[in-house]
């Protein structure tokens, strides 16, 4: 279940109750009237079922509450009710299956920040699988996809073709682009380190490496594998299930090969740095395709479900129409001077 607060013009409360009645999976229902000082209005609490939560949020943009107040949604760990129960069997579909567009843009838009603490942890992975490369040792390529930070901007790129939200493309792609060219600079400077200190040699890197010398060998099983794994870490996302990521992140070799790419180029060996390129490429590529396909799917699968309950719900809803103070009354509702007193919340099952 979720948890969802809405913050609205007096004049839009019952338009926004009734909204929240009307539609299936809801409980919980409570208003109260006056609370909020900042913006002035009312604000209207009610528990929604996450597979009815994306019907409920159009609905609150169609009345243009984001404009004019606020909405919040939190996931609820626990809750214990009949009615709530109630609310998820008549909800349609599984929650599991239920993609919350304005979450995902939000979550995205968050992973895709070109922050210090980005460009640290990409820089970071980096410099950890140029150890695992030069040493051949699969254990630190494991350890350095798994703290690349990667794959929220490539997430985000997906989104943002889907949803035709040219910021978030310009934003995740200019932090992708960015991200890696930074850190494949810091990692060329420090295998010139490595190497001045004897840790580091072109002898390691030219050796046969059977562990991990498929990093400057793309085929078609890298482009595959990056395939499945956009999906994966595409469904984990819109599923709220994050442990699938980490997964997602140990499949892909994104890391690995621009850090093999740049320590290549370090040591002057570009046939490897080319290899390692076009495998960076080809699983850049492959997941920000599977993602956007994926998303594709679930679009298309959900906007049918939800044309059909918009249909039925807007046969009985109908948002009121604004009306205007009396000419008598010398207090408009908002200009009241016990307006904005808090009054009891009027709770609604």
């Amino acid at each position: 279940m979720l948890h969802m607060r809405v913050t609205c013009p007096a004049e839009r409360t019952e338009d926004v109750v009734r909204l929240m009645e009307s539609c299936v999976g809801t409980a919980h229902l409570a208003v109260y009237p006056g609370a909020s000082r900042n913006p002035p209005g009312d604000i209207v609490n009610c528990d929604v079922a996450r597979e009815a939560g994306e019907e409920l949020i159009a609905g609150l943009r169609e009345l243009d509450i984001p404009a004019t107040g606020a909405v919040t949604m939190e996931h609820i760990d626990l809750t214990l009710s009949e009615r709530a129960d109630k609310a998820e069997e008549e909800a349609p579909g599984e929650a599991a299956d239920a993609v919350l567009w304005e979450q995902l843009s939000e979550a995205t838009h968050e992973e895709s920040t070109l922050s210090v603490t980005y460009l640290a942890f990409m820089t970071i992975a980096m410099m950890i699988a140029a150890c695992g490369v030069v040493l051949d040792n699969a254990i630190l390529i494991v350890g350095a996809m798994a703290v690349g930070p990667e794959f929220g901007p490539l997430a985000g790129v997906s989104t943002a073709l889907v949803r035709r939200a040219p910021r978030l493309a310009v934003r995740s792609l200019t932090a992708l682009l960015v991200g890696f060219a930074a850190a494949m600079v810091a990692t060329v400077v420090f295998s010139y380190f490595m190497d001045w200190v004897g840790l580091f040699s072109d002898t390691k890197l030219d050796a046969e490496r059977p562990n991990t010398n498929f990093i400057y060998r793309p085929d078609w099983f890298s482009f595959v594998v990056a395939v499945l794994a956009g999906c994966a870490g595409t469904l984990s996302l819109t599923s709220s299930k994050s442990g699938a990521l980490v997964g997602v992140a140990i499949s892909v070799t994104t890391i690995p090969a621009a850090a093999n790419a740049a320590v290549a180029f370090g040591f002057d060996d570009y046939e490897q740095a080319v290899g390692s390129s076009q495998q960076l490429l080809l699983n850049l590529f492959g997941i920000v395709l599977a993602g956007t396909c994926t998303l594709l799917a679930q679009k298309a699968l959900w906007s049918n479900r939800f044309v059909r309950r918009a249909r039925r719900r807007h046969g009985h809803f109908r948002p009121a129409p604004r009306q205007l103070p009396s000419e008598g009354n010398h207090f408009g509702h908002h200009d009241h001077p016990n307006h904005h007193r808090p009054g009891p919340p009027r709770h609604r099952d």
